[in-house]
């Protein structure tokens, strides 16, 4: 087998270039029954820039395993019912419609799907389905800030975070920049209060009585102090804010929009084939 490998090496490196004249007549590497693995089909990246002896031996490593899969299938193939086989040819028929329908399905959606949605789109659908868009978790607009338990003059954050101030919020902004090891406002957008429990390290018990009471909350462990100022708050089972449903509401219209133009698609190709009297039913 080396022998031949050492000889399919000359074969490759007149091979690398795949894109054979016409009348260049392809060499067989192994043959197994009626089928033939040609010098051409083995990867030439296998032996390019590699020694003699390890470019023989990778070829060699691909050929014999091409051949034992070749073998394995043929065994296979040998043993299984024909009730099996039937079964393979059926799913390996649904794999190939559904492969084919879904890239042609895609290349039209590339093409011709108007994928732009406005913002008056969303506002219209958020107001008209009101319904779908139940809080299932308390929601906060907050400000969380851990600092180390030894961060000078602690009380300066306390009272900054307090206030209503921009040019307080600018200084806060400044001094946590230098001493904080995590200063978030989540984008100024709306953040679950289950979120805003995990970052404080503690567990909130009764969230609804803790946001009716609470605009700002502060806890420490040995090694942080954690400080959580809140803005606003919207309760579960409430209706959820714009803002927070905004991409969810983009991804429902978008797939809608997604159904209607396959749906269109198929009845269209469908419709052609009437009017061109391709079809005939019995």
């Amino acid at each position: 087998m080396n022998r031949a490998a050492a000889i399919l090496l000359i074969g490759l490196a007149l091979a690398a270039c795949r894109h054979n004249s016409a009348g260049l007549k392809r060499v067989p590497a192994a043959r197994i029954g009626d089928k033939i693995l040609y010098r051409d089909e083995i990867p030439v990246q296998l032996t390019k820039g590699t020694s003699g002896e390890d470019s023989i031996a990778a070829a060699t490593n691909y050929i014999n395993q091409w051949a034992k899969h070749e073998l394995l299938l043929r065994r296979a193939e040998e043993n299984l019912t024909p009730k099996v086989k039937e079964d393979i040819e059926r799913q390996i028929d649904e794999n190939r419609f559904n492969l084919v329908v879904y890239e042609y399905q895609r290349q039209m959606m590339l093409e011709k799907m108007d994928t732009v949605i406005s913002e008056k789109e969303l506002q219209d659908y958020y107001s008209a389905h009101e319904n779908l868009f139940t809080l299932t978790s308390n929601i906060v607009k907050a400000l969380f800030i851990k600092l180390p338990a030894e961060t000078p003059s602690m009380n300066k954050f306390r009272t900054l975070l307090r206030s209503s101030s921009q040019k307080d919020m600018q200084e806060l902004e400044s001094l946590c920049y230098q001493f904080a090891e995590k200063y978030d406002d989540f984008d100024e957008g709306w953040v679950t209060l289950d979120r805003i429990s995990i970052e404080l390290n503690k567990d909130i018990g009764d969230q609804e009585n803790f946001l009716r009471r609470t605009n700002y909350y502060e806890s420490s462990d040995s090694s942080s102090v954690y400080l959580l100022g809140i803005g606003d708050y919207r309760l579960r089972g409430s209706l959820a804010p714009f803002e927070f449903v905004r991409e969810d509401i983009k991804r429902i219209i978008w797939n809608d929009r997604r159904i209607a133009f396959l749906k269109d698609l198929e009845n269209g190709i469908y419709n052609d084939a009437i009017k061109e009297d391709r079809i005939k039913i019995y």
